[in-house]
């Protein structure tokens, strides 16, 4: 249908079911991507783990703008050959190693998208079944100063929060 019609309407992102296919040492590389520029650079950080011997899955977030948002917004679809992390998938994340986040920034933190499914963690933090594991971030903006550092730095209460580990890549990353 016109997703134009019903502007209210979340849309409706075609990922492939989330699994777990990584073998450890394993990473799980969590994104969001209005536009497909943080998907770019997860692909790149895929890479370069892989390199290193490491394990990854790519999932991404579920969207959380209504379709008629992003269609005025000219957003490209959601890639359909990329796990869609959902509700369900909660309890198998405690089997990777170590995480990585991708996230635009938006005004100085991360997008609504992400902090989203970070609020869906709660279960997790209760257990605590993801204290001591590693995690890192990447950021996006489309400005130079847009506000890269403080998405980085207001990422980490969700962190500390379930006892993960933080680890900074640096300026070069």
């Amino acid at each position: 249908g016109n997703a134009c019609a019903n502007p209210g309407a979340v849309a409706d992102v075609p990922g492939l079911p989330a699994k777990k296919t990584a073998q450890s040492p394993s990473v799980a590389i969590i994104y969001y991507s209005t536009y497909g520029h943080m998907k770019t650079l997860v692909d790149t950080a895929k890479t370069g783990l892989e390199a290193a011997g490491v394990s990854v899955d790519i999932f991404q977030v579920p969207e959380t703008l209504p379709a008629g948002v992003l269609t005025a917004m000219g957003a490209p679809p959601k890639p359909a050959d990329v796990m869609t992390i959902g509700y369900p998938f909660m309890d198998t994340l405690p089997e990777y190693d170590g995480f990585l986040f991708g996230m635009p920034t938006r005004f100085g933190t991360m997008c609504a998208q992400m902090k989203t499914f970070l609020d869906s963690t709660g279960q997790l933090w209760q257990k605590g079944s993801l204290k001591g594991k590693l995690v890192a971030t990447l950021v996006s903006t489309g400005t130079q100063n847009g506000g890269q550092e403080t998405t980085h730095l207001t990422a980490i209460p969700n962190f500390a929060h379930h006892g993960m580990v933080y680890v900074p890549l640096g300026y070069a990353a």
